[in-house]
């Protein structure tokens, strides 16, 4: 193996390539990327760079200096286009052709738009977060849909930065399906003190001029509109290839989607043995540590690769709430309270799916606290022997 591709140059892109070089790959090695950007931290978009915090010099992930070390052939701001897998060869949009060895897609998500929302913010890129935090003056009305973690974070910082914000989510309770019915009413009692307009119920059918329109014919009026309403896997450029997809690109336990052809991030669909369970991971620890565990079996023998069963990790911060989650908390069964208090906003809750422990959650807690059941999930407690806490 003499040519490595990796099309993706954000954090899961950027953990191959590294993860590739220190294993001693030292063959041509590509790194495609659809921005003109470096590699960036995304998570601090809707946090940092969104309430003006932080300068967009903290975003890089690495140094021009630490690329340079690297070696690449780096190829930014032009996009993947197509992929010949029989011919092992990656098309940009440029019309240059990148032939591989190996190969790993790290190409992300996009968000989900709406009818009518061409003038509607979505944040995803810097580029989004910059046009975005420019009309966050103090007075504007700003309409997010979607109370989901994302929109919620945005809602937290334009409300402190002075904006009126109403918060517009389908469900009943937002964020149910993902940490609980309980959770996710307390998270929503936080927005609602701090002046959140939040409705809920409520389906968007279109962006206006003016705000956005209900699936009954009212009109939200807005100066500014933000969508959030989920992600979609970048695999259109896939079509046609014969590498299967669907919700993502679709891979084994070792992250293989067709023999030297391997995915990671927010892209990859992958079989997680911990759980037994067919996953697609849209967090930022996730990318990085999913890019180089294929990079890792992209080099390895067929028997030396290793599954990738990682414990997921996420943490969102919304107003002066940090939330800290381990583990598949979706399509649970069972959640309590093991730890603190729900109406202080301040404990940890555990999440049962079958027999098995399968996440936790913390909310204003140490990491301490919830870091021990990362361990427990991890080796596969039993929900009735985990139940009680373990210990730290």
């Amino acid at each position: 193996m003499r040519r490595v591709a990796v099309v993706g140059a954000s954090a899961a892109g950027l953990a191959a390539v590294e993860t590739l070089r220190r294993a001693g790959f030292d063959g041509t090695l590509t790194l495609v990327g659809d921005e003109p950007h470096a590699p960036y931290d995304r998570p601090p978009l809707s946090k940092q760079i969104l309430s003006g915090e932080w300068t967009t010099g903290r975003l890089p992930l690495r140094t021009p200096a630490d690329l340079d070390a690297l070696g690449l052939d780096l190829r930014l701001g032009t996009a993947a286009t197509e992929l010949d897998l029989a011919g092992r060869t990656v098309r940009l949009a440029d019309g240059s052709r990148v032939p591989y060895d190996g190969l790993i897609v790290a190409t992300g998500v996009r968000p989900r738009r709406l009818p009518g929302d061409e003038d509607a913010h979505v944040l995803r890129t810097l580029d989004d977060a910059l046009a975005l935090r420019d009309r966050l003056n103090p007075g504007r009305r700003l309409v997010v849909v979607g109370a989901g973690f994302l929109g919620a974070e945005a809602a937290a910082v334009a409300r402190r930065l002075g904006a009126h914000v109403t918060l517009l989510e389908p469900a009943p309770v937002p964020l149910a399906r993902a940490v609980g019915t309980e959770v996710g009413r307390l998270l929503s009692r936080a927005h609602l003190d701090h002046g959140v307009e939040l409705r809920t119920g409520v389906t968007v059918t279109e962006v206006t001029g003016g705000g956005v329109r209900l699936a009954g014919g009212e009109v939200v009026e807005a100066d500014e509109v933000l969508v959030a309403v989920g992600a979609l896997p970048n695999t259109e450029w896939l079509s046609g290839s014969g590498l299967p997809v669907g919700d993502g690109v679709l891979c084994d336990a070792y992250c293989e989607a067709a023999p030297g052809v391997y995915a990671a991030g927010d892209v990859a669909r992958w079989d997680n043995p911990l759980f037994r369970a067919s996953m697609r991971i849209e967090h930022r620890t996730n990318a990085a540590e999913q890019g180089m565990a294929a990079a890792r079996n992209l080099l390895a023998a067929p028997d030396a690769r290793r599954p990738f069963a990682p414990v997921p990790y996420f943490w969102s911060d919304q107003y002066d709430m940090k939330i800290q989650a381990y583990g598949f908390l979706r399509g649970h069964d069972e959640v309590t309270v093991v730890d603190g208090d729900l109406a202080e906003r301040r404990f940890v809750a555990a999440y049962r799916t079958g027999d098995r422990l399968t996440g936790a959650l913390a909310v204003g807690m140490p990491p301490r606290a919830v870091r021990a059941w990362r361990h427990a999930i991890a080796g596969g407690a039993v929900w009735r022997e985990a139940a009680g806490a373990p210990a730290a």
